[in-house]
């Protein structure tokens, strides 16, 4: 290539060219500016559903359910005789709750972008008219429920199926919370019967009521494909939080009582238990802190300040080390004290005690780590503290080696004020059978921060016990839902993760979440001044971002779908992120995505900007790039990989990973080496079976342009099908871009990062296409948004106002010649607004688009 001036003149093969092309007409045609052009508004309304080339309704089955229910079968989700793939949105809080006229024209507007599926998520949570609910928390409003019924009636008109939640953020009424509980009683209403009861009595009055506008009750509803038990929430996960440690009566007494069942019936008398339990126990060994004050290293980090001292405290006489922050850090660790020097063994329990109270309550944290990079936490412990000295006790096993740890008393920078240690200790051992006092039918239940004074056989038993009580409360809901109250609807329980991928496999269908760059709140949650979201682009990432965690938690024989999903705004790359979903969907030969969310707003529709992290439905460019998106996934542009790799657990190897690795385990926790790049080139699935841990190793296919490549060194991805082809990621001005049938030539942006798509909307493939719609985003932001940062982290609450404003893209894209086509640039409702012009030559069109047409997209087609 060479520059002339400020314009860039890429060369093109030979096959392109003609005498014609080759003199001035190709100078006019492949001038690509090398300046990044200005933000210009664009905002697609909110009622639209007009005809356009950016129409997806035609690929909606109405009404929805015609072919009956949405059924499970061969590990996927079928509609009647045929596979279905779900693209769904989200709606919380009020947004669930349209009036009749805004119903009608979202469900149209819905379905113009292909979303053929709604999960109703937070109807729960807040009172009408943001909620299903009146203030007893018991009874429906009228209202709601009305405008409910009407929205899915409209809903199914349009082709768009229901996925309706159950409990998500009610706070079951009659109860207290104690300190440290955790939000909406999670994991205690997976145990506790009178929860399970207000759980039950909820879902018969919503399944079981008829809507008027349908003439079908909700289990009789095959517009309903789904219905999902408990959100986010499990037993095994809270108990490994440590929120269940200090519940008090009559939580306690419940789960304690539960818990002696179990051992009754797995030993029968105590000689038993005590006989089981005996192997193993150990005394505490010596202490292994120095005492001398040096042996602390007290660390400040970013802005962060607080100081550090010695003192004998008045009351107590013992030492006291004291710590005063006079300025918080914009993360907790920014203040904290560690003494290294430590070896741990591996299989060795260790056990921490230490005296702690601040003059202000806050939550410290207690961990130990490595001293060095990766900085790996072998365990941690969290404590709340107040103005009164309280003990700290835990115990962990360690299940690494490591001869250069450290304990580390962090999460100090939180707030000013002043903070008191005393009595610190790290010492080996400390595991016992039984306590005095403690005897089959009496044993307490086993908190998390003690449980590594247990024998192993002990530990064992106690993770067995929240295994099957767990799985218990999951698979007991099923029936209720399915034989008592006679729904028809596939039954998901909640997303892995939060509970145990054994514990949901025995649900109908498996479901996961994930975020990219999900708002972090350094210091109160959900303050909306203070919090970032780290502004990076996920294309290209080397550890593949989100995809391989949600690759690695699907299970062979079951549906898999994940029901939230998205790139939090305002992260400047949030477009890449349903192109990105989609084309790994596809090829790991998912069922089923959901963006968090639609809306979360109650009838405020039209708000010309972005509203906040989450919400799509004015966001442009994650709206625009949906069509393009949808193909590779929902018409299956992008298909299954031929190869698979499926790592086989026997039950015993599944249930111990449950104990060592937490709720969160997945199929790289079984001593599997399976990089995460491996979920770009091949199906990635997880079962039960006789064999033990087993995989296959993946293939890489065949040298040449593949259909999806994940290129780490380019920081982007590609996309090259029969009827799809694209960049998302990083782009340089002039360089091309070789996508087989597709070439494109970015020019200048102002992040040098684009998304570029061309699909074929009508045709077979891009060599008899009739119809093509050209894609392309960049950053997207709101009128007057200002960045609190040089890194644009956060904006706090300077979101900016109405329009939305969008970097206009230039490219060039070459792609083989339709007959007699034009070109155009199209408008917010996806209309032809603008003729552009098309250079023939050698069976090849070239398209130049353009920054000055103001437009993300752009039609090809035969007049």
């Amino acid at each position: 290539m060479f520059d002339v001036g400020c314009w860039m003149f890429p060369k093109f093969p030979m096959r392109l060219r003609s005498p014609l092309l080759a003199i001035i007409p190709a100078l006019l045609f492949a001038l690509i500016p090398l300046r990044a052009a200005d933000l210009f508004p664009f905002v697609l309304p909110w009622d639209d559903s007009t005809p356009s080339v950016t129409n997806l309704s035609a690929w909606l089955d109405k009404p929805a359910g015609a072919a009956g229910f949405v059924l499970a079968r061969d590990g996927h989700l079928f509609e009647g005789d045929k596979r279905f793939r779900i693209f769904g949105v989200n709606l919380a809080f009020g947004a669930n709750f349209p009036n009749h006229v805004d119903a009608e024209k979202v469900a149209a507007r819905m379905a113009k972008f292909g979303i053929n599926c709604v999960r109703f998520h937070h109807m729960d949570t807040s009172t009408a008219p943001a909620g299903l609910l009146e203030n007893d928390k018991k009874t429906f409003n009228a209202e709601s429920l009305d405008r409910l019924d009407y929205f899915i009636a409209q809903l199914k008109k349009n082709g768009i199926y229901a996925d309706l939640n159950l409990h998500v953020g009610l706070e079951y009424p009659g109860f207290q919370k104690w300190e440290g509980a955790s939000n909406f009683f999670k994991g205690v209403d997976n145990f506790f019967p009178p929860m399970i009861d207000q759980q039950r009595e909820y879902a018969r009055k919503l399944l079981t009521h008829v809507n008027p506008y349908t003439g079908q009750a909700y289990t009789d509803e095959s517009a309903v494909a789904l219905i999902e038990i408990n959100n986010e929430n499990g037993l095994i996960m809270e108990w490994n939080n440590g929120t269940l440690d200090a519940m008090p009566d009559p939580f306690d007494k419940e789960f304690q009582r539960q818990w002696n069942e179990w051992l009754i019936r797995k030993y029968g008398d105590q000689t038993k238990l005590a006989a089981a339990w005996e192997t193993g126990s150990e005394p505490l060994g010596g202490e292994m802190l120095k005492s001398a004050h040096a042996a602390w290293n007290f660390e400040q980090h970013g802005e962060a300040k607080a100081t550090q001292e010695f003192a004998t405290d008045s009351g107590t006489g013992c030492e006291v080390m004291r710590v005063h922050i006079t300025q918080p850090g914009t993360e907790g660790w920014h203040v904290q004290a560690a003494q290294a020097g430590i070896a741990f063994a591996a299989g060795r329990t260790y056990s921490v005690t230490l005296l702690a109270k601040s003059d202000t309550p806050r939550k410290i944290t207690i961990n130990l780590s490595q001293s060095h990079e990766p900085w790996k936490v072998f365990a941690s412990q969290d404590a709340n503290l107040t103005s009164e000295w309280q003990e700290i006790h835990f115990s962990a096993p360690i299940s690494d080696s490591e001869g250069k740890a450290r304990l580390t008393i962090s999460n100090l920078a939180t707030a000013i004020g002043d903070v008191w240690f005393s009595a610190v200790s790290l010492r080996p051992g400390g595991i016992i059978a039984l306590r005095d006092g403690e005897k089959l039918g009496a044993t307490p239940f086993f908190r998390k921060k003690e449980i590594g004074t247990r024998t192993l056989t002990a530990q064992r038993d106690w993770n067995e016990f929240l295994v099957d009580t767990e799985t218990n409360y999951w698979t007991g809901m099923q029936r209720f839902i399915c034989d008592d109250l006679h729904a028809h609807s596939l039954v998901v329980g909640t997303a892995t993760g939060f509970s145990p991928w054994i514990v949901q496999s025995k649900l109908d269908v498996v479901d996961a979440h994930s975020y990219w760059q999900h708002p972090h709140f350094p210091h109160k949650p959900w303050d909306p001044n203070d919090w970032t979201v780290k502004n990076i682009s996920m294309a290209g990432a080397p550890d593949g971002g989100t995809l391989p965690t949600l690759a690695f938690r699907r299970v062979a024989g079951k549906p898999f779908i994940v029901t939230e999903y998205n790139s939090s705004a305002p992260n400047s790359y949030s477009s890449e992120a349903f192109l990105e979903l989609c084309a790994v969907a596809g090829l790991q030969d998912w069922d089923g995505l959901f963006v968090f969310a639609y809306s979360h707003r109650t009838d405020d529709w039209d708000t010309k900007h972005i509203t906040s992290f989450f919400d799509i439905d004015q966001h442009p460019t994650k709206m625009a790039t949906s069509p393009a998106a949808l193909a590779l996934f929902m018409r299956g542009d992008i298909r299954p990989s031929d190869d698979g790799a499926t790592v086989v657990v026997t039950p015993k190897d599944a249930l111990e990973s449950v104990r060592t690795k937490g709720s969160w385990v997945d199929a790289r926790g079984y001593q599997v080496s399976m990089p995460p790049e491996s979920i770009f080139l091949q199906g990635i699935a997880m079962q039960i079976g006789p064999m033990g841990a087993f995989h296959t190793f993946f293939k890489a296919p065949p040298s040449g342009i593949k259909q999806l490549q994940w290129d780490t060194t380019a920081h982007r991805m590609l996309i090259s099908a029969s009827r799809s082809a694209g960049v998302i990621g990083s782009v340089k001005a002039g360089e091309k871009i070789d996508l087989g049938p597709v070439q494109i030539v970015p020019g200048a942006t102002q992040m040098n990062w684009a998304t570029i798509n061309a699909t074929v909307m009508e045709g077979d493939n891009f060599e008899h296409a009739h119809k093509i719609l050209i894609t392309a985003t960049g950053t997207a932001e709101n009128t007057g948004m200002k960045w609190k940062d040089a890194e644009h982290n956060s904006v706090g609450s300077n979101w900016g106002t109405a329009p939305s404003v969008v970097e206009g893209i230039n490219a060039k894209i070459t792609l083989p010649a339709i007959k007699d086509a034009k070109a155009w640039a199209l408008d917010e409702r996806g209309q032809r607004k603008a003729e552009i012009p098309l250079s023939f030559a050698n069976g090849r069109m070239e398209i130049d688009i353009s920054s000055d047409q103001k437009t993300p997209w752009w039609e090809i087609a035969t007049p």
